[in-house]
């Protein structure tokens, strides 16, 4: 290794992000993520649009972060071809510096080796070059945070009243202690909003409760535009001029809960007569040129999944995400319990839904880890999902306390954003503990699993 190249590995911090075709269909967000411990031979982290995760070598890394550093000099310029060459001239340049020995013509072809890859991945295509794959168990000790924090803005009460537009059979959140705590301000939002950027987390979801109730979510769109952004919403607020705001404010995604084609069985299962209002949500968003996925909880109510799939792709949706019961909240209760599903009849439904999609050139995924078998995922040719409480993913409770996840409301706060850094919530003995069960019970959730007791680990 040369004295310039250590002296640079020395020197790495920080995220370095950039959008491919930003302002054209197709936009490709990148966010480049160093390990916690710069050197040879440990991987960094590229994610793609908040979504794909992707391990690459050091020397991708640097050559990665030295083209975005060149060409966040002319950002808000039209990328002509003269700046073009100067950025990649540039680039090569530095490289040349750090790696002496390698030919300048290898740099350039693994830079549009780089940016082909990750286009491709990004359209859902296969990439040309073979890439490797690093689980998060393998990987998690040189991540510094999660790759995603939800940040719940709005509490499920307010002034000692039910605070949500719905009141849904399964809500997982209903009537738990950290689901209730007292929303903070703007001003405090955007305080933990730069922490998570300090933290180098690329990506944020906006969710509650439900978010669409707070008179500031554009503007907290807005102020976090570094990051990709997703909200997280029932949809019945989603007006055309929200929509269009939510745009403007470069929000990049919004994924939308509708429970079945059937609006009875709909307005059934989320405890208020929303139906319409969550079509005409979904139409706006649509309409407006936001990306939208639609989830669906499974249960025994909504069984009928593919057709929920087929009304909406009629609406112009193409991404659609499902999930069993959250063992939390509302569904623990008896009168939710008559309406689960076994893990067979979970599976069934999944591979219907998942069949449909595929001949109709839609995406689909499963969200709950634990539920279906990771050979019928792998024959579903379906992403196996895992716990990443603590991993790769977090949440902010709206008082600002920190949780595991956003499901785990039920008081085992490991800090608040308002008064500790992540950093001390992060590297605490509590949320390395939670870490460390998330690695080892990677298809399980630890939720629905019953999670050892943290606070006699942690004491």
């Amino acid at each position: 290794m040369t004295k310039k190249l250590k002296k640079y590995l020395n020197n790495v911090y920080g995220v370095s992000q950039i959008t491919f075709n930003p302002n054209g269909p197709g936009a490709v967000r990148v966010h480049l993520i160093p390990p916690k411990k710069v050197k040879l031979g440990i991987a960094w982290v590229v994610i793609i649009n908040g979504q794909d995760v992707l391990p690459v070598t050091t020397g991708w890394g640097i050559l990665l972060r030295e083209f975005i550093n060149n060409a966040i000099c002319y950002d808000g310029k039209e990328a002509n071809d003269a700046i073009i060459k100067k950025i990649i001239n540039d680039t090569t340049k530095t490289m040349s510096e750090l790696f002496p020995k390698t030919k300048v013509a290898i740099f350039k072809s693994d830079l549009r080796d780089i940016v082909d890859t990750l286009t491709k991945i990004a359209k859902g295509e296969t990439p040309s070059v073979a890439i490797g794959y690093m689980s998060l168990k393998k990987y998690a000790k040189y991540m510094q945070a999660p790759h995603r924090i939800d940040l719940m803005i709005s509490s499920m009460n307010k002034d000692g009243n039910w605070h949500c537009n719905q009141k849904c059979l399964h809500c997982y959140a209903g009537e738990q202690i950290e689901a209730r705590t007292n929303e903070i301000s703007t001003d405090e939002w955007k305080k933990i909003i730069d922490k998570c950027k300090d933290a180098m987390i690329p990506q944020i979801t906006f969710t509650g409760g439900e978010p669409t109730l707070r008179s500031d979510l554009v503007e907290l769109v807005n102020y976090s535009s570094w990051f990709v952004t997703r909200l997280n919403t029932n949809g019945v607020l989603l007006t055309k001029k929200l929509c269009e705001e939510l745009k403007e404010a470069s929000l990049d995604s919004v994924q939308i809960t509708l429970y079945s084609a059937d609006e009875n069985i709909h307005n059934k299962l989320v405890g208020a007569n929303n139906y319409q209002a969550t079509i005409k949500g979904i139409k706006n968003a649509v309409e407006t040129g936001l990306n939208v996925s639609i989830n669906t909880p499974l249960c025994k109510l909504n069984e009928n999944y593919r057709e929920t799939i087929k009304l909406v792709k009629d609406l112009g949706v193409m991404y659609f995400s499902c999930s069993g019961m959250i063992m939390t909240g509302n569904s623990q209760e008896e009168y939710a319990k008559e309406t689960y599903l076994t893990k067979a009849e979970i599976s069934k439904i999944v591979a219907e839904a998942a069949n449909y999609c595929y001949n109709n050139n839609l995406e689909i995924s499963f969200t709950s880890p634990g539920w279906i078998s990771t050979d019928k995922l792998n024959e579903l040719k379906l992403v196996v999902p895992s716990c990443g409480a603590c991993l790769s993913n977090m949440a902010v409770a709206p008082n600002g306390d920190v949780i595991p996840c956003q499901s785990w409301l039920n008081g085992d706060v490991l800090g608040n954003l308002l008064t500790d850094s992540f950093s001390e919530i992060w590297n605490s003995k509590k949320c390395k503990n939670i870490r460390k069960q998330s690695r080892t019970k990677e298809e399980i959730c630890l939720l629905a699993n019953g999670k050892e007791k943290q606070d006699e680990k942690s004491n």
